[in-house]
């Protein structure tokens, strides 16, 4: 069975910006599509939010696709590092990593996930592949965090221009570009279900 998961960021929910409607699309493209609710920003901690996803995880499997917003990218990294098997792909929005200060929110580096290292070896090998998106114009994150991440992780930064946090605030309720990318992969979606 194919699943997906969709992480929301800090004070985020399964059903702001893009969220239901990739989880549309990707239910028609034949997924099991989750999006879980996380604590946020109250008890926002990553054992918090793996305690969320422990239910879930007998769900993953080599055709599972990751997909996490801001703080929940960081999130889909960090199950990355705990997998004893690679997964079709993980896909990183508009995600913090701890270049420069982020803008709009307090938060501990363990309310960012960031507390430890990352095992950026063990995350490469459990992901067949990796795509990294960020904007020029993110008025939380900077675009220094988009291109470290795609550095630490072999690969080219999906940039897209204008595009903000990739959030509603930035007109986002649609992300075709991710779609396209999922579509990509070796078991394709029918792209005129979704746009």
């Amino acid at each position: 069975m194919r699943s997906a998961f969709i992480f929301h960021g800090t004070v985020g929910h399964p059903q702001e910006n893009w969220f239901p409607w990739l989880k549309t699309a990707l239910n028609e493209c034949g997924f099991f599509t989750l999006v879980p609710q996380f604590p946020t920003p109250e008890k926002q901690s990553l054992s918090n939010w793996l305690r969320v996803m422990e239910p879930h995880f007998p769900l993953m499997n080599e055709e599972t696709i990751l997909i996490g917003h801001s703080v929940g990218g960081i999130f889909a990294l960090r199950i990355l590092e705990q997998l004893s098997m690679p997964i079709r792909a993980a896909f990183v929005v508009g995600s913090y990593i701890g270049i420069d200060e982020i803008k709009g929110y307090t938060l501990s580096q363990q309310e960012l996930f960031l507390q430890t290292p990352f095992d950026w070896k063990k995350i490469r090998a459990n992901a067949h592949n990796l795509y990294v998106y960020h904007s020029d114009n993110d008025p939380n994150v900077t675009l220094d965090n988009g291109n470290a991440l795609a550095n630490h992780l072999g690969i080219t930064l999906s940039f897209l221009p204008n595009c903000g946090h990739f959030n509603e605030a930035a007109g986002m309720l649609k992300f075709p570009a991710l779609l396209s990318d999922i579509e990509s992969l070796d078991n394709p979606c029918p792209q005129a279900k979704a746009v």
